[in-house]
């Protein structure tokens, strides 16, 4: 699969996640040759987990390896510094952002550890969370850390 389809995957695991309550992020781990060995969405709302976030969830679903640094992780939106710690533990070298317009992860910590990160600026990814932030700013808010006013 390519970079493209591969997003698709990570955006139908987003929409799994709005279906279910959540909030609309998805994530894919793709091997070397582009097959995905394990997806996730976020699931902090329906299990009640803070730190249940797509990206944590799509590496808990890919269990026990020992490949991690030749894999690619692939997220609709990008990723926050928990999440980001998270593909560094496990020396991940590749990460593809669906957008980074409605929220700005930690892409330089990615740098910095000579990650490859590819920014697609996807528009159904930007529409998606930008929909779901405006419609659900206090769950939002929650999901990212923010105090309450």
């Amino acid at each position: 699969m390519n970079k493209n389809e591969l997003m698709r995957s990570a955006i139908a695991q987003a929409r799994q996640g709005l279906e279910a309550g959540g909030i609309p992020i998805g994530s894919v781990l793709a091997d070397a040759s582009g097959n995905i060995i394990a997806g996730g969405h976020n699931l902090r709302v329906q299990i009640g987990d803070p730190t249940a976030h797509a990206e944590v969830s799509c590496i808990r679903n890919a269990g026990r390896r020992t490949d991690w640094n030749t894999l690619t992780l692939v997220s609709t939106l990008s990723p926050c510094i928990m999440c980001t710690g998270a593909a560094l533990l496990f020396r991940i070298p590749r990460v593809i952002v669906g957008e980074n317009v409605n929220f700005q992860g930690a892409e330089e910590l990615f740098a910095q550890h000579g990650v490859e990160v590819t920014v697609l600026q996807d528009e159904e990814c930007i529409v998606l969370m930008r929909d779901f932030i405006r419609a659900h700013p206090e769950l939002w808010n929650e999901d990212i850390g923010v105090p309450e006013e």
